[in-house]
């Protein structure tokens, strides 16, 4: 690179981006040093490092299909917006971080206009889910993409993507919080027994998924009467929750925020929960459990998908099978969700029981599969891409 610092845009969507970007940021002024400057759309965390965002970052911040349409028009305007404002800067490199509803439309936009623009993707699309056909489409527009989970480059390169680098993912690099400290997790086979109930953190999902799970709960409470029930409910959904586990035949406990989920994953030796991201949390947690879903064509499409493309040397829709290519968790979609069969998965699990130790035993193995190599941690492998764009654009 040459003597004069550079300006790199980096635009986010949403809270989990603004972190991922402040943690690239981070990386990067180490690298770097000082003087290096920063422009584009983000939130708290990359303003506070110096980034000058073209924007307040909840402008385009909205979840739901209601609040997206209700704000499309001032979206849309964002959207140009960010394009004009980043092609005035001619940064050396463009970043997009996540929310591919917006970053991807700036990212296609500024490639048009401003083609000798590098640009960089962090957070692979779920292709290997749904619409496959992004993949091919995003290597236009895409250089170089930073992957969360390690089978996502060897998805990319089967389906026509831009190169893609496996970065880590933020759960690993926060594991502490959710792994118990000695003495934290009681033993098993002691009778102070703690199951977790994970319905989703959308409405729909603990509409479809609520009341068999209390079914289910009902019936590993008369196996062992012992078990405390707890249910770290995400905030915006917490009446709803509340209302559904009023006429459960088991008393529950409902607990909310960041800082009890954890303490209740530090302390849980089961969990019965939805599909998701979560499956994940629980994993690193070593959490044994079971996982359902229910009436959802998109993890449908998943299996559909893998059958087809053989992403995954395992045809599931859970997270920390598809990365250990081995259906170590239990898994149950529509009409398979049936309250005995769960139960008598989750009886198992809640006991020192054969079942127990293997899932165990294969939930332990993924600190290893996901490890980057070198003991990199997450956003240095990413500032390693970023500046060899970098690098690359200068010569």
């Amino acid at each position: 690179m040459s003597g004069e610092m550079p300006t790199i845009c980096l635009v986010a969507g949403e809270e989990s981006g603004d972190l991922l970007g402040s943690e690239l940021m981070k990386a990067l002024n180490a690298r770097l040093g000082e003087g290096v400057r920063y422009c584009g759309v983000g939130g708290e965390r990359m303003t506070s490092l110096g980034l000058t965002s073209f924007f307040e970052m909840s402008d385009v911040s909205v979840m739901g299909i209601s609040a997206v349409l209700a704000r499309l028009p001032l979206i849309v305007r964002r959207v140009y917006q960010t394009v004009d404002a980043t092609v005035a800067a001619n940064p050396a490199v463009l970043v997009i971080i996540d929310s591919p509803d917006f970053t991807h439309n700036v990212a296609k936009r500024v490639r048009k206009r401003a083609p000798h623009i590098p640009i960089v993707g962090y957070v692979s699309p779920s292709v290997w889910a749904w619409r496959p056909g992004r993949a091919r489409k995003m290597s236009a527009y895409v250089d170089e993409l930073l992957a969360l989970l390690p089978f996502e480059p060897d998805v990319h390169r089967k389906l026509g993507g831009p190169t893609t680098h496996y970065v880590g993912h933020p759960l690993s690099e926060n594991d502490d919080a959710l792994r118990p400290v000695a003495g934290e997790r009681k033993p098993v086979d002691e009778d102070d027994k703690v199951l977790l109930v994970l319905p989703g953190s959308r409405r729909s999902e603990i509409d479809r998924l609520l009341d068999v799970f209390g079914e289910t709960i009902a019936q590993v409470k008369k196996d062992l009467p012992e078990v405390r029930v707890v249910l770290p409910a995400v905030s915006h959904l917490e009446g709803r929750i509340r209302d559904g586990v009023a006429t459960w035949p088991v008393e529950t406990e409902i607990v909310t925020g960041l800082d009890a989920k954890h303490a209740a994953f530090r302390k849980a030796h089961a969990a019965l929960a939805a599909s998701g991201t979560v499956s994940l949390e629980l994993a690193l947690s070593g959490v044994p459990m079971v996982v359902a879903y229910k009436v959802d064509w998109f993890f449908r499409r998943i299996k559909e998908l893998n059958r087809i493309f053989k992403f995954a040397s395992v045809d599931s829709f859970v997270l920390p099978n598809i990365i250990l290519g081995k259906k170590a968790i239990p898994e149950f979609l529509d009409d398979e969700v049936q309250p005995d069969v769960l139960a008598g998965h989750l009886v198992n699990l809640l006991s020192d029981s054969e079942e127990r130790r293997l899932q165990l035993s294969d939930l332990s193995r993924l600190d290893d599969v996901m490890r980057l190599p070198d003991g990199h941690s997450q956003r240095d492998a990413a500032a390693d891409v970023v500046l060899k764009v970098l690098k690359t654009a200068d010569t």
